[in-house]
C-alpha cells in the first residue's frame, strides 16, 4: 500500500519547511510506503524554490508547478493526476492541519470506509468564519445528503478508485465527498486539530461564499438530474404554465364578473411573460436532454456503476 500526501501551495514559503519537519517524521512512522506532492498554484513569494529544494533532499517529495494561479480546486486535481498511491491525502500547506491526524485517518479508513473527512471540533477563527462555515455545511449536507460537519477541511483521506474519474471545477473541491458517496463509497468523518495560521495569510474569505453557493446549485443539479434533465426544466416550465393559466383565469373573472377591463391590470403581461418562460423551460430540457446523451454516448459512460457481480459468464459472439 502507498499513501499520497498531496498539498496546494500558493504563496506559503514561510510554511513550507516548518510544514516537511512535521509531516517527513510522521509517514516515516507508518507501515507503508509513501510521498509527498506539492503543487505550486502560481506562488510569487519564493515558495517554488522552497519546494525544489525539498524535492532535491528527498525524493519522496514531488513537485508540479502550475503555470500560474488557478486555484485550490485546479491545484488539488493536478495533485491527484500526479500521484500514484492507493490511498490519497489532501492536506493545506499552511500548518493548520495537523500531520499527527493522519495515521487516525488512515486507520479509520481501514475500518472499511472510502472516505474519511476532518472535523475541525474546535477551529481558531472567529464567528465571522464560523458562523458561515456551519451555514454552508447544513446547507451542503442537506442538498447533497451526504452529511458531515466540515466540508471546508481539506484533512481527509480517500481510496483513490473513488477520485480517478472525478473531474472538479470551480470550488469543487470540498464536495469530492459527494462525488465518492454518488459512487457508492462509504463516507465517514473524524475530530481532527486546527492550529491557528502562523505565518503567510489566509486566502480564505467570505468572499467565497456565492461561488461556493453557485457550485452547490451544480451539484443539486448533478445529483437528481444529470441524466434526466427534462425533468428538472420540464417541472419549473410547468410550475410557470399553471401560473400562467391562474393568472389568465383570474383576468378573465375580473372581466366577466367584476367589470374590470384587461388594460387595467397587469395580468396580461404576467400571462405573456410566465407562458414564454415555461416555454424556455420546456425547450432548455430538450436541449439538456440532447446534451446528456451526447455526454454518456460519446464517452461509453453509463448512467450506474457496478460493484461487484455473482455467477455471470462472459458471453462471447463467435461471429
Amino acid at each position: 500500500m502507498k499513501i499520497s500526501v498531496i498539498i496546494p501551495i500558493y504563496n506559503e514559503r514561510e510554511n513550507i519547511d516548518a510544514l516537511y519537519m512535521q509531516l517527513h517524521p510522521v509517514l516515516r512512522g507508518l507501515d507503508a510506503s509513501h510521498e509527498i506532492v506539492f503543487v505550486n498554484d502560481g506562488s510569487t513569494d519564493g515558495s517554488a524554490a522552497e519546494l525544489d529544494a525539498l524535492a532535491a533532499l528527498d525524493r519522496a517529495v514531488k513537485v508540479v508547478h502550475l503555470r500560474r494561479n488557478y486555484g485550490q480546486t485546479a491545484a488539488m486535481m493536478a495533485a491527484i493526476q500526479y500521484s500514484s498511491g492507493e490511498i490519497i491525502v489532501p492536506m493545506d500547506g499552511d500548518l493548520q492541519n495537523d500531520p499527527q491526524d493522519i495515521p487516525r485517518l488512515i486507520e479509520k479508513l481501514e475500518e472499511g470506509y472510502d472516505v474519511v473527512s476532518g472535523w475541525r471540533v474546535t477551529r481558531t477563527e472567529g464567528m465571522d468564519r464560523r458562523l458561515p462555515s456551519r451555514v454552508a455545511n447544513w446547507m451542503i449536507s442537506k442538498v447533497s445528503g451526504v452529511k458531515l460537519h466540515d466540508y471546508g477541511c481539506t484533512l481527509k483521506a480517500y481510496r483513490r478508485r473513488f477520485l480517478e474519474n472525478v473531474r472538479l471545477y470551480g470550488e469543487m473541491h470540498r464536495f469530492v465527498p459527494v462525488y465518492a458517496a454518488w459512487e457508492g463509497g462509504s463516507v465517514t468523518e473524524i475530530p481532527v486539530v486546527h492550529h491557528p495560521r502562523l505565518h503567510g495569510r489566509s486566502k480564505y474569505g467570505l468572499g467565497r461564499a456565492p461561488r461556493v453557493l453557485l457550485d452547490l446549485l451544480v451539484i443539486r443539479f448533478l445529483a437528481r438530474s444529470l441524466d434526466r434533465p427534462i425533468q428538472f426544466f420540464g417541472r419549473a416550465g410547468l410550475y410557470s404554465f399553471a401560473l400562467a393559466f391562474i393568472a389568465g383565469a383570474y383576468a378573465l373573472y375580473l372581466k366577466l364578473v367584476e367589470g374590470v377591463s384587461f388594460i387595467l391590470t397587469p395580468l396580461p403581461v404576467l400571462v405573456a411573460l410566465l407562458g414564454l418562460t415555461g416555454l424556455m423551460f420546456v425547450m432548455m430540457g430538450l436541449l439538456a436532454e440532447i446534451q446528456s446523451r451526447v455526454y454518456f454516448e460519446s464517452q461509453n459512460k453509463l448512467p450506474y456503476a457496478v460493484r461487484t457481480t455473482r455467477n455471470l459468464l462472459t458471453v462471447v459472439d463467435a461471429a
